[in-house]
């Protein structure tokens, strides 16, 4: 099962920042579950949130063709509680990239409301296998999906701002960035 924290992004700017929001909804178990009685986004999941679209943004900057993951969560603070039927809107910009990761700093707002705030950063990892089972850990295919269901190549735009094609990231098994 595959878990998503965003539903979609508004704004997505290669190299620079991009945004994205996530509507919170009692329809899903984890609200529930996190304190029994009390229905909140749990704020792991908020940082989560923070740190995919961060992740998006900066796998972007290595042509979406290698495995990017989230290293270290710096600097977290978070100022409420996010409750049912708000919506959650993830900024996020990157502040340096490097041959080995980045450094992304995000927030998270509810309405004009401030909820969290970090410094994110990303560990590039090419085109990895798990060591234990042998298998793919990154398979483009799949993150070409996601990058559709999301948005990113409907409101993305290149630092010239030029729109983003998909036709400029060949994500098919096999071929990397």
């Amino acid at each position: 099962m595959r878990w998503f924290w965003i539903d979609r992004f508004t704004e997505f700017v290669c190299g620079s920042h991009a945004t994205a929001v996530k509507g919170v909804s009692l329809a899903e178990d984890h609200i529930h579950e996190h304190i029994v009685g009390y229905p909140i986004m749990p704020n792991s999941l908020v940082a989560e949130g923070m740190a995919q679209a961060g992740g998006l943004l900066v796998s972007e900057q290595y042509g979406f063709g290698e495995l990017v993951v989230l290293g270290k969560l710096a600097k977290a603070k978070f100022h409420s509680c996010v409750r049912n039927g708000e919506t959650l809107t993830y900024r996020v910009e990157v502040d340096s990239v490097r041959e080995s990761g980045a450094a992304v700093t995000a927030t998270a707002h509810v309405g004009e409301r401030l909820h969290a705030e970090a410094l994110l950063f990303f560990a590039r990892l090419g085109e990895e296998t798990d060591p234990l089972q042998g298998a793919r850990l990154f398979r483009p295919r799949d993150l070409r999906h996601w990058l559709t269901l999301v948005g990113v190549f409907e409101v993305g735009v290149k630092a010239d701002g030029s729109p983003m094609q998909e036709s400029d990231y060949p994500l098919e098994e096999g071929v990397t960035g």
